[in-house]
Order: structure tokens, then C-alpha cells, then sequence
């Protein structure tokens, strides 16, 4: 089973050439370990299609790559593990081990891991409160992800962040934001950053089809295109804004990837890990050259829109099934490695326990760790002295 260690060494080793079409890819004619050494081709590869990415004011790579048999465990192994999770957390909340909000990702997976098989630790990411599997694949693992949740010491934020509150921010991860549409600001500001300092990185701010209608996105965007900010505006359109589908609150129409105006856009299938990789990675390029970018994933979620909402009394129950039969991301990745021999049916079942196995283990910690004390409700909420700008010969600084 492939631990949450080798997927980050992995994905942070892509990327180390361009081909001319701005493709990120390995060192020409190989293929990459899971430790990221080159191995001279004797891993399995294969050459795949996905669904053609559109293009505003763009063009956009042709919709083919090329991917061996250990890039498609990772991403499946990944997203298995991401699935297996959010299903955990749903028994978890139903059983009233997790309280207050809680936003599941089960069916959206493909977005952040393909986004993330692109992208490295120093590209930075900051997202809305659905961000549970955003943790994970930014270092977080299932035990400190549901840990968080029930709120106990071992969680990512040792207890008090909670399902929409949670950082990694010494892997470029800054977080899920409770206020929609909030994060959109502070994604430019990170990109802002990356810009003045001179690095080689882009930021990524998440959203979904309904902040898409903030005003502050509007702003940011305005504010991203004047200084040609490194950043990528990614939409997550899963067809409903809470219960509101896009037909009846975009008076856009269905086209997010348009809305930037006057920035370039570009829709990606996401439901497709590999088509994600492969947009984003143009992506990457794209933006570190030419400034903001609005990006649009095509997705969906199975849930409703939280947990308090049953997701069907907007949508039928058969919208929902035929999505799964039909593009569930966890299943393209599995049927195109059996169809290129790489795994066995078996192999797969046997993959599918171990995940089961891990995850069950870890909602075992998640509801027997220790909870935090009182004593820790004070804790990173106040400081000795507060400097206060403009009060003093050095503005502020008190050494």
C-alpha cells in the first residue's frame, strides 16, 4: 500500500522538463519511481485521452497524455484512500462523533489530486471549508484528518480547527476558509507574495459554482490581472451552490471558465485525474507567464451540500447513480489500469481492504484520543506584546 510519504515524494518530482507543448512530464523516454529516480522505461506506460479541455482567450493542450502503471496507483491509491475517509466521516458525524459543520469531497477527488500530481509544496493553496481531502494530500493523514474532526489533540490543528479549519502551511497549504467566497482575496494575496519574492510558483484559490458570484472574486480578479499575479482562480463547479443548481443562480450560464472577462479562461474535465494533471500543468505555465488564469473543474459531489442536507430534494437519486456509472474518478482510474493489464481485478480488491483496513484504523484513534484541555482554550490566542503600526520611531516595532 502506498503510504502518504511516497505520494508526496512522487508528486513533488514531477515536473522536472517541458515538452513543447507545454506539457509537464519526466525526463524524456523514462518514467519515475515512486522515490523519483529515473528507471529508463521499464515501468509500464501507456499513452491515454480524456475529455478536450476549453479555451478562453487560450489555447489549450491537445487532450492526450502519456502515464505509467506507478502514476495510476498513486492517483488511485490516493483517491480510494480520500473516498474511504469521507465515508468515515459521515458515519462519524451521523453517530455524533463530529459536531457542527461538515462538508464531504467523495466524488470531487480528481480535482486535488490531480491538481496536486502538477503542482509541488512551494506552489501555493488555499480553498473553502470542503477541504478535508485538500489536508490530506498536503501532508495531513487520515488519523489527523478525522482527528480534527472529532476534535481531539492528534488532529491537524490538535483539536480546534475542526472540519473547515485546517492548514498545513509548512507544505503551502493555507487552508479552508467558513466564509464563502472568502479565500478568493487571500489566494491573490499569496500569488502577490510569490510575485514579490521572486519565486518560481504559482497560487492556487479554490471555489465553488456559488461563491463564484462574490464580489470579492470580482475584486481579486481585477486586482490579479493589473499586476499579473501568479495565480489560479479554480472553480469547482459541482452543478449545486448548496441547494441552487447553476441553471437557476449563474446569469453567466453554464460557462464559468468565461467569467474571468477579462482574463483567459479554461474548463477541464474533472472528473478525469489525468485530464486535471495535464490542465493544471499547462496551467502552471501559462500563469507564471502570462499572469491570472480562470480555471473551471467539472465536477460533482455525491453528498448534499453538508451534512444537515440530505442532497435529494433538488436533484434525483438517479442524477446522482448515473454519475457514478458513468464518471466516478476513482472508477476511470481503475478501468484504465485493467484495461492495460497493469492491475487485476483481485489486485484491486486487495488494494480496496487495505485502504478499508487503514481508514478503519484511524476512526478508531480518531474517537479515543485524548481531547484537549481547558487549559488550551487560551492557547495561540493572545500575545506578550502587540506591536500596533505607526506609534514609535520604528513603526511599530517593539524589540
Amino acid at each position: 500500500m502506498l503510504g502518504i510519504g511516497v505520494w508526496r515524494r512522487a508528486r513533488v518530482v514531477r515536473g522536472v522538463g517541458l515538452n513543447a507543448g507545454g506539457y509537464v512530464r519526466g525526463v524524456a523516454g523514462t518514467a519515475m519511481r515512486l522515490d523519483g529516480a529515473a528507471q529508463g522505461g521499464d515501468v509500464p506506460s501507456s499513452k491515454f485521452t480524456f475529455t478536450p479541455h476549453q479555451g478562453y482567450m487560450m489555447d489549450v493542450p491537445a487532450p492526450e497524455c502519456e502515464a505509467n502503471k506507478e502514476d495510476l496507483l498513486q492517483y488511485f491509491t490516493m483517491m480510494l484512500r480520500m473516498r474511504r475517509m469521507e465515508i468515515s466521516a459521515d458515519v462519524l458525524y451521523k453517530g455524533q462523533a463530529i459536531r457542527g459543520f461538515c462538508h464531504l469531497y467523495d466524488g470531487q477527488e480528481a480535482v486535488v489530486v490531480g491538481m496536486d500530481a502538477a503542482l509541488t509544496y512551494q506552489d501555493l493553496l488555499i480553498t473553502s471549508y470542503r477541504n478535508h481531502c485538500q489536508a490530506l494530500s498536503r501532508g495531513g493523514t487520515v488519523h489527523s484528518v478525522l482527528a480534527e474532526l472529532t476534535g481531539r489533540t492528534t488532529g491537524m490543528q490538535k483539536g480546534r480547527g475542526g472540519s473547515m479549519h485546517m492548514y498545513a502551511t509548512e507544505n503551502g497549504y493555507f487552508g479552508g476558509q467558513g466564509i464563502v467566497g472568502a479565500q478568493t482575496p487571500l489566494g491573490a494575496g499569496l500569488a502577490f507574495a510569490l510575485k514579490y519574492y521572486e519565486k518560481p510558483n504559482i497560487a492556487v484559490t479554490m471555489f465553488g459554482d456559488g461563491a463564484a458570484n462574490q464580489g470579492q472574486l470580482a475584486e481579486a480578479i481585477n486586482m490579479a490581472s493589473l499586476w499579473k499575479l501568479p495565480c489560479i482562480f479554480l472553480c469547482e463547479n459541482n452543478k449545486y451552490g448548496m441547494g441552487t443548481s447553476t441553471s437557476r443562480a449563474s446569469g453567466s450560464g453554464a460557462d464559468f471558465y468565461k467569467r474571468g472577462s477579462f482574463i483567459p479562461g479554461m474548463k477541464v474535465d474533472g472528473m478525469d485525474v489525468l485530464a486535471v494533471r495535464e490542465g493544471m500543468a499547462y496551467a502552471k505555465k501559462f500563469v507564471l507567464e502570462h499572469g491570472p488564469l480562470y480555471m473551471e473543474m467539472d465536477t460533482y459531489r455525491y453528498h448534499g451540500h453538508s451534512m444537515s442536507d440530505p442532497g435529494i430534494t433538488y436533484r434525483s437519486r438517479d442524477e446522482i447513480s448515473d454519475i457514478r456509472k458513468s464518471r466516478d474518478p476513482i472508477d476511470r482510474v481503475k478501468s484504465r489500469m485493467i484495461d492495460e493489464g497493469w492491475m487485476g481485478v483481485e489486485e484491486v480488491k486487495a488494494l480496496e481492504k487495505k485502504i478499508k483496513k487503514e481508514v478503519d484504523e484511524a476512526v478508531k484513534l480518531a474517537k479515543t484520543d485524548p481531547e484537549p484541555e481547558v487549559k488550551d482554550m487560551y492557547t495561540n490566542v493572545y500575545v506578550e506584546k502587540a506591536p500596533i503600526r505607526g506609534t514609535n520611531a520604528y513603526n511599530g516595532y517593539i524589540p
